[in-house]
C-alpha cells in the first residue's frame, strides 16, 4: 500500500503577514500540514535546525539570506533513518528568498528519492513557489515532482478547499 510522509520545516516566532509583524506559536507551513494530517492518511516529519534562525522576523530574514548566499546546510535536530517506506513526500517550506529554507536542502540531499513523488507545498504572502520547484528538481534526485501548491500564510487556516483540490488532483483523496 503506498505511504506518504509529510516533511515540512516552519517557523514560528514573530511572522509576516500581509504588511504587518505579528508573533505567532505556529508556524503557517505547519498549521497547512496539520489540516493535510486530517485530510489523508500519512507520517510527518518536522525538519528543525539545531541552531534556529533569530525569533525576530528581521534577524531571521538576514539570517536566512546569508545561510542561501553561503550555500549553506544548516545540521538538524533529528533526520528520518529512511524514506524507503513513501510512495510520496509533500515537501512544506516557506518561501525564503524566492525558495525554500536551507534546511529544508539538508533534508533532501540526505535521501535518495528515485522512484518516489514529491510535492511542493509553499507558505508565502504573495511570492508563490519562486524557484523551489526547479530547486527541488536539482536536490531531490531521482524524484518525480507532483504539482505544487502555494498557500497564502496569513491564510494558512482557511486553506482546507485548495487543499482538498490539490490532494484530490493529486490521487491522495
Amino acid at each position: 500500500m503506498a505511504k506518504t510522509l509529510i516533511a515540512f520545516f516552519s517557523r514560528a516566532d514573530e511572522n509576516y503577514f500581509g504588511g504587518a509583524m505579528r508573533y505567532v506559536k505556529v508556524g503557517n507551513t505547519e498549521i497547512v500540514c496539520d489540516i493535510i494530517k486530517d485530510l489523508i492518511p500519512a507520517d510527518s516529519f518536522k525538519i528543525e535546525m539545531k541552531n534556529p534562525y533569530s525569533p525576530v522576523y528581521m534577524t531571521c530574514i538576514a539570517e536566512a539570506k546569508k545561510d542561501m548566499r553561503e550555500n549553506a546546510r544548516p545540521e538538524l535536530v533529528s533526520m528520518p533513518e529512511s524514506i524507503d517506506e513513501y510512495d510520496t513526500v509533500i515537501l512544506g517550506y516557506p518561501n525564503y528568498w524566492g525558495t525554500m529554507p536551507m534546511a529544508v536542502l539538508t533534508f533532501l540531499e540526505n535521501f535518495d528519492f528515485t522512484g518516489k513523488t514529491i510535492l511542493p507545498l509553499c507558505t508565502n504572502e504573495g511570492s508563490g513557489l519562486g524557484s523551489s520547484e526547479r530547486d527541488i528538481r536539482k536536490y531531490a534526485k531521482g524524484a518525480r515532482l507532483g504539482r505544487g501548491l502555494s498557500v497564502t500564510g496569513s491564510r494558512a487556516a482557511d486553506s482546507i478547499a485548495a487543499l482538498e483540490r490539490w490532494l484530490k488532483g493529486e490521487g491522495l483523496m
